[in-house]
């Protein structure tokens, strides 16, 4: 695994989605914690544990190259000294256009490690694009 430093969780944040944009599983991997404890959720997916299926849900993604684009929206951060977390709105298009635009609620865990900044969790959920524009606060579900 490359040993990518990040001085900030910001610098993490911001490579996470220049990687999906790009569609570098190198990068993407470099962002992750080196701990088996790392955990992601895809919109409307499963949870990937541990970095062999974190690594096996990004190349099924990136298999047919950059399609990507994201546009992020109201990135609320809660910090601590060790963990930082970051909730946004992704307004996300296919580069492709073969896809309407989607929209989709984020929550992603970083921890400060000796190598920096790393991500420990992923988790986003697909919302209406509607309710994205309203920036209202979503119905609770459970």
């Amino acid at each position: 695994m490359t040993t990518t430093h990040f001085a900030a969780d910001e610098d993490a944040q911001k490579a996470f989605y220049e990687a999906i944009e790009r569609a570098d599983l190198t990068q993407m991997m470099a962002i992750w914690s080196e701990d088996e404890d790392i955990a992601c959720i895809h919109p409307g997916g499963v949870r990937y544990t541990g970095i062999a299926q974190v690594r096996e849900s990004w190349q099924q993604i990136f298999v047919h190259g950059p399609q990507l684009k994201f546009n992020l929206v109201a990135d609320k951060i809660f910090r601590g000294r060790m963990l930082s977390i970051h909730s946004v709105y992704e307004q996300i298009t296919h580069t492709a256009g073969a896809h309407p635009p989607a929209s989709a609620i984020a929550t992603n865990i970083y921890v400060l490690s000796s190598n920096g900044w790393k991500m420990l969790m992923h988790h986003a959920s697909p919302i209406p694009h509607k309710r994205l524009q309203e920036q209202s606060s979503p119905s609770v579900l459970h």
